[in-house]
């Protein structure tokens, strides 16, 4: 897992400064926490995903923003509340979630959000 700053996320997720339409950086589907140290939802979340990417390792990847820290890249996605979780597959728009989720919502979405163009192209 890790801790993105504004810099890594232009190269890693969206360069939102030089793109208009959203075009993902990244070589995996990934999903991404908004959060914050004093959020105590959001330190419910960190272990889940701390296991996510144990067990989706090479799948996806899995990022962390501090809101705090990272004021711009909050304000670009709007985030009003924290956690929230954005979910960014290959091909598709990216999809937020807001709250505490728990670890089965999470292999939902990454079965059914993340993982379902790769599954696709496997079978054909």
């Amino acid at each position: 897992m890790e801790h993105l700053t504004k810099d890594t996320f232009l190269k890693k997720v969206f360069d939102y400064e030089n793109k208009q339409e959203w075009e993902y950086a990244g070589e995996r589907p990934c999903i991404i926490d908004f959060y914050a140290d004093w959020c105590a939802p959001c330190r419910m979340v960190a272990p889940i995903l701390e296991e996510l990417a144990e067990e989706y390792k090479g799948k996806i990847d899995i990022y962390k923003i501090d809101t705090e820290a990272e004021q711009e890249l909050a304000g670009v996605f709007g985030i009003r509340s924290i956690p929230s979780i954005l979910f960014v597959p290959m091909n598709d728009k990216p999809q937020m979630a807001a709250g505490a989720l728990p670890k089965e919502s999470f292999v939902q979405a990454i079965n059914e959000i993340l993982l379902v163009e790769s599954e696709a192209s496997v079978e054909n």
